[in-house]
């Protein structure tokens, strides 16, 4: 027979400590879902056969001294953006290439993104680094 002591113990489960795990993890869940950001980006198909000639394709190097090569040709980062615009005004495609040189910040390489969205590309696309190596 239990004694009156064991008769007026209850057990009930302390659900606060886990709610309280529950609330930080999906406050964490929406800070990370809310922080996510993403650009989009081609990547360019392996040219083989009767492409490897054709140099249609508009190339822009950013060196890590913070000058520019269009297709090879030095240009000055203040006429960045107008080169382009007089590059990408005949054609239809309008698709560019950005490649970064191995020591360039990350920032300098979005900057001239950006600039090249702002003289018109419609499609900004990485090439492999096989592809198309910097001097």
């Amino acid at each position: 027979m239990p004694t009156t002591r064991e008769q007026d113990l209850q057990f009930e489960i302390n659900v606060t400590p886990f709610l309280d795990v529950l609330l930080v993890l999906i406050i964490v869940f929406l800070a990370s879902m809310s922080a996510r950001k993403a650009m989009d980006a081609v990547l360019p198909q392996p040219c083989t056969g009767a492409c490897a000639g054709h140099d249609a394709s508009i190339v822009l190097e950013v060196l890590h001294d913070g000058s520019y090569l269009i297709n090879r040709a030095p240009v000055a980062p203040g006429m960045l953006d107008a080169t382009l615009r007089g590059i990408l005004a005949p054609r239809p495609d309008k698709v560019i290439q950005v490649a970064g040189h191995r020591d360039v910040r990350y920032q300098d390489v979005l900057s001239a993104m950006d600039v090249a969205r702002d003289a018109g590309a419609r499609v900004i696309s990485i090439p492999p680094s096989e592809s198309y190596s910097s001097p």
